[in-house]
C-alpha cells in the first residue's frame, strides 16, 4: 500500500501536470490576494448593508480570523512540519511546472493561503447567512480557486491544502462561535 506522503506527491505531480500556457497569467494573479480586490469589496459592502453601524465588530473578528490563521499556519505548523514546498524538493525539479519561480519559504505544510481563504470563507458564511443570496457558495469557490492555485503553480502539494483548509475552516468556526457570544453580550443594544 503506498504511504500518504507518496499519494499526495503522485496527486500534485497529476494536477500540476495539468497546466496550459494561456491559463499562466490568470492563476499567478489569482494567487495574489490583490486580484480578489472586487470580491473583498462586495463583502464589506454585504457586511456593512447587514449590520450597520456595528460593522465594525465583524471587522475586528474578521481581523483576529486572518490572524490567528495566518500565524498557525506560518508559525507554527511549518516551523512545526518542515516539509518542503514541492518547488524545492529535489525529487520534482525536472517534473513541475513552475510558471512563477520558486516559492518564497521552504517549507509548505500547512497552506498559508488555503487557512486565511477557508477561515474567512468559514466566519463569513455564518455572518453572512441571512443575506440574500446567501453568499458560501461563492466564498468557498473563492477559497477552493485560490488554494488550487498554488498547486498550480508548484508551491503546494493537495495535502498542505486540504490540511490548511482544514484548519482555516476550523478556525472560522471557532470565531464565528466567539462572534455569537460577543454579539449576544456585548453589542446586541447598540443596534
Amino acid at each position: 500500500m503506498e504511504s500518504l506522503s507518496t499519494i499526495d506527491s503522485d496527486l500534485f505531480l497529476f494536477l500540476n501536470s495539468l497546466h496550459v500556457d494561456w491559463l499562466d497569467g490568470l492563476m499567478i494573479a489569482i494567487t495574489h490576494m490583490w486580484a480578489w480586490i472586487p470580491l473583498y469589496l462586495l463583502l464589506i459592502y454585504w457586511v456593512v448593508k447587514q449590520y450597520g453601524k456595528c460593522c465594525w465588530w465583524v471587522f475586528l473578528a474578521l481581523g483576529f480570523v486572518v490572524l490567528c490563521s495566518d500565524q498557525l499556519s506560518a508559525h507554527v505548523c511549518k516551523p512545526l512540519f518542515h516539509r518542503l514546498r514541492p518547488c524545492y524538493n529535489a525529487d520534482f525539479q525536472d517534473l513541475i511546472y513552475l510558471p512563477k519561480g520558486l516559492a518564497g519559504g521552504k517549507y509548505g505544510f500547512v497552506s498559508s493561503h488555503a487557512a486565511n481563504t477557508f477561515a474567512v470563507a468559514a466566519f463569513l458564511t455564518h455572518v453572512l447567512w441571512n443575506y440574500r443570496p446567501r453568499p458560501a457558495i461563492m466564498l468557498f469557490s473563492w477559497a477552493f480557486i485560490s488554494s488550487y492555485s498554488r498547486i498550480y503553480i508548484g508551491y503546494h502539494y493537495p495535502g498542505d491544502i486540504v490540511a490548511g483548509a482544514m484548519l482555516g475552516g476550523l478556525i472560522g468556526m471557532v470565531f464565528w462561535k466567539l462572534f455569537q457570544i460577543a454579539q449576544q453580550k456585548l453589542w446586541k443594544s447598540e443596534q
